[in-house]
């Protein structure tokens, strides 16, 4: 089964955007193979501020999402209106199965914090990994709003890259049947 994989920069304070959802405080890592990570995925989930962000910069029809099927979760953008992605006002979680269990490559959650607590609160959620850069924030969109359901994770790697000083932390979502490594039982 395709797996959903929530990758997002995180300041060290645990926001994933400024106040007014700029990203300008995330470098391009010299040492962070972009195509390859893009790769990874054929699938990008995204809420519709993101998507707006990106098609406001160009990033929603072409660049490394060229080919790559986008999914927008919105209630208020209307489908005729964005013929080149795939908008779902509802039903979302048979939406995010009926991909889960298609052929192809990972999904990438892209941004979007609120999306990301749904998809949790759900189950739907197999990873999270974060890249925590080496600013404070003071204020923003968060990693995950509250209220949010309580989630166990279980590290499964991580990486420093150095010339930036931004730490990669990757996490499993331990699912409810899940017992901790070492749990005798």
């Amino acid at each position: 089964m395709r797996r959903v994989r929530y990758q997002v920069a995180a300041s060290l304070d645990g926001y994933i955007a400024g106040p007014k959802g700029e990203a300008d405080w995330i470098p391009m890592d010299p040492e962070i193979d972009f195509a390859a990570l893009f790769d990874q995925f054929d699938t990008l989930v995204m809420g519709r501020r993101t998507y707006e962000g990106l098609t406001g910069t160009g990033g929603g029809s072409g660049g490394p999402f060229s080919g790559k099927r986008i999914v927008v979760v919105s209630r208020t953008l209307k489908p005729a209106d964005h013929p080149e992605v795939q908008v779902v006002s509802d039903r979302l979680a048979e939406t995010v199965a009926a991909l889960r269990k298609g052929k192809g490559k990972d999904i990438w959650l892209f941004g979007g914090g609120d999306l990301f607590r749904s998809l949790l609160d759900l189950g739907l959620v197999d990873t999270v990994e974060v890249a925590v850069l080496p600013v404070l924030l003071g204020g923003g969109i968060t990693l995950l709003p509250s209220p949010a359901p309580r989630a166990k994770l279980r590290l499964t790697g991580h990486r420093v890259y150095e010339k930036t000083g931004t730490v990669l932390l990757e996490y499993a979502v331990r699912r409810a049947r899940e017992r901790p490594s070492g749990s005798r039982r």
